[in-house]
């Protein structure tokens, strides 16, 4: 039996960077205290979710991969706590602009990036106007506790990124997050659609599943976004092992990989797949 103590966070960001990021540490620190080795933080977790509008100015946000203060701040976190940190920041690459992730191994090694593929673009989610699509292609990543794999919020409707990650072996789908209100509509509550289809991924693939999401008001200049939180653990049937509500905090689960896979090579979900039929996915 392999056991693994995983946890997701959640927490509000204001425009104060420097408390943002001293909240996230926080978190982590928590988390780890609490036996996890594995803790997801939400989605661009250093400043509030400037996509929710469309101001250029915000473009000066984003940092290069390489010498980034935060990454090198919480990669070296990760080495103190012996933890694995997937550390969702505003990527600028030349004129180039990503929604991405960098992976910090619980010796500190940053093991890579992943750039987000699926952008979207509505109101209060305006992300094309800040982010290209990723480059990268969906990736896994070897660390201390197993193979990972990270898609980054939009990411998480297309079940097309959790398939491709389970193929290449990952033994843990993650998510950052940035969700909540729908500024066209204030009666539109996405929470429950979002934590099923995210399960739907858990289960299909029989991989257990971390979704980290932001909570509280933030303000801009014509409305208010607010973010619902509900950060969440499946477990490989998709079967929610715990939950959160719209409080900040940290949740810890403990999972069994062992039995994991096992599952997923009993079961033949992988063994019967017929690729030479899903022609149509890529026209």
């Amino acid at each position: 039996m392999t056991d693994l103590t995983v946890a997701v966070t959640q927490m509000s960001c204001g425009p104060d960077a420097a408390a943002n990021l001293d909240r996230a540490e926080a978190l982590v620190r928590e988390a780890a205290a609490s036996g996890a080795r594995l803790i997801l933080l939400q989605e661009l977790f250093e400043t509030p979710y400037f996509c929710a509008e469309q101001d250029y100015g915000h473009l000066a946000l984003a940092r290069p991969f390489e010498d980034n203060p935060v990454l090198a701040r919480f990669a070296a976190l990760a080495a103190e706590l012996r933890v694995v940190l997937p550390l969702s920041f505003f990527e600028r690459d030349g004129n180039t602009y990503y929604n991405s992730v960098a992976i910090a191994d619980a010796d500190g090694r940053l093991l890579g990036v992943y750039r987000k593929t699926h952008i979207p673009n509505g109101p209060g989610y305006q992300e094309k106007q800040y982010f290209a699509p990723g480059n990268t292609g969906f990736r896994v990543w070897d660390t201390a506790v197993g193979r990972i794999g990270v898609g980054i919020c939009w990411d998480q409707w297309f079940p097309e990124c959790a398939r491709a990650m389970a193929l290449m072996g990952a033994e843990l789908l993650l998510y950052p997050t940035a969700i909540g209100s729908e500024p066209q509509d204030p009666d539109l509550n996405s929470e429950a659609h979002w934590r099923t289809v995210m399960r739907g991924h858990a289960g299909a693939n029989l991989v257990p599943l971390l979704a980290s999401n932001r909570v509280g008001a933030e303000p801009w200049r014509d409305f208010e976004m607010r973010f619902y939180g509900g950060s969440f653990i499946a477990g490989p049937t998709g079967e929610v092992l715990g939950r959160m509500d719209d409080a900040p905090g940290v949740l810890t689960a403990t999972l069994d990989l062992d039995a994991a896979r096992r599952q997923r090579h009993e079961w033949g979900v992988f063994r019967d797949r017929a690729p030479h039929h899903y022609g149509i996915l890529t026209r």
